[in-house]
């Protein structure tokens, strides 16, 4: 037992080490004086200076945190009517077809996914006009797209394990279905929810291959920057943006867990009231 166990710890470093070590080796290098990545040079911040001049990045930067802003937020909102449809109206009519439209972006690769929505924005600009050229619309549209079925499946999962005798317990009192799910359902999926929209939101930062489709003149967005950077040769200040975008990425995890953590304690709190009330 005590041999199995040492495998396994030693299996889970090297797996932490697999994973983070270039993270945290991308981290140090960012503050490297010399110019060359590989090469340390001396402590310096000068590099995060010469990103903070680069206006090809920052404008590429803030148009990708407005995209994905939009989309995670779209895609959760979608996502869960797709997720609620899915797990509560049990058998309809077109249910697997419309199963399937919610699943296909999960399955499908990015090159199709992205080249179909290409051609439906041409088609559609020359039909009815509408998108006028491809940039931040199409993107964000090509983003909602693939992100609200990720969404759609954490939220149907979550609804699944859901004890439905609850919200069947509020009906009976006399509340409506939407007041049930404002009151009761939506509290409850809640950490769901901020799940998916963390997911949908660094799906659509992290998407290089469908904007690429689906993107015009001066829309470049932020992996499609450092994409043409990177193919012509690294360049420290990419580290530096690259450290930028983990810290922005951690605070949101972070901010994350300490919001579900509360949530947590407040059901675990109420529930513990609820039972000595009931003594």
């Amino acid at each position: 037992m005590r041999r199995r166990s040492t495998f396994l710890l030693t299996a889970m470093c090297f797996g932490f080490a697999f994973l983070y070590g270039p993270i945290l080796s991308l981290i140090v290098y960012s503050f490297n004086d010399s110019r060359l990545v590989t090469v340390w040079g001396g402590f310096s911040t000068r590099w995060y200076g010469e990103l903070l001049r680069d206006e090809q990045v920052l404008e590429a930067a803030l148009l990708s945190l407005q995209i994905g802003v939009v989309t995670a937020t779209a895609a959760v909102l979608l996502g869960t009517l797709a997720g609620l449809l899915l797990a509560r109206f049990g058998r309809f009519r077109g249910r697997l077809l419309f199963s399937g439209m919610v699943s296909a972006p999960l399955v499908m690769p990015e090159v199709i996914t992205g080249l179909s929505l290409l051609l439906l924005f041409v088609s559609a600009e020359q039909l009815i006009g509408w998108p006028s050229g491809r940039g931040m619309d199409t993107i964000t549209i090509a983003h909602i797209t693939f992100c609200m079925a990720y969404v759609a499946v954490i939220v149907q999962s979550r609804l699944s394990g859901l004890d439905e005798s609850v919200e069947e317990a509020a009906m009976d009192l006399g509340a409506r279905p939407a007041k049930v799910f404002l009151v009761i359902t939506l509290p409850i999926i809640a950490p769901a929810l901020i799940s998916g929209w963390l997911l949908a939101f660094t799906l659509s930062l992290d998407d290089l291959v469908i904007a690429s489709f689906v993107s015009g003149p001066g829309s470049s967005t932020l992996p499609m920057v450092i994409f043409s950077k990177v193919r012509l040769g690294v360049s420290p200040d990419i580290n530096a943006l690259a450290t930028i975008v983990i810290l922005i990425v951690t605070l949101f995890v972070i901010a994350a867990g300490v919001l579900m953590s509360r949530q947590e304690k407040a059901r675990a709190r109420d529930a513990q009231r609820a039972f000595q009330a009931d003594d």
